[in-house]
């Protein structure tokens, strides 16, 4: 569980999903969670992979600065994190000018 102002985000994390983005991209559940609290992040719709269910795609840091991008839906009132990985070079420049922006 992560915290935000006082507010906590809740995760729901499934069984495959908990083991799977550490064998495949080596990002831990609470790195994961700590790209929520990156005042920087983007978040947009990701219809290409919202075929069952409605997908955001999360570009966001860490606490060591580790920029991650993370697909999510949402459950009742939990995130469910469907993958997290590096972000590739495309989503870091994207990341970087965004945050430039927020920072003028």
């Amino acid at each position: 569980m992560a915290r935000k102002s006082g507010n906590y985000l809740e995760f729901e994390w499934d069984g495959g999903n908990r083991t799977k983005n550490w064998v495949k991209h080596k990002v831990k559940i609470r790195e994961t969670e700590e790209t929520f609290l990156d005042s920087k992040a983007l978040i947009s719709e990701d219809p290409n992979h919202s075929k069952v269910e409605f997908r955001w795609l999360l570009l966001g840091k860490t606490a060591r600065v580790r920029k991650l991008a993370v697909v999510f839906t949402r459950r009742t009132n939990k995130i469910r994190v469907v993958s997290a990985r590096p972000m590739n070079k495309k989503e870091r420049r994207l990341y970087e000018r965004q945050k430039n922006v927020k920072d003028s």
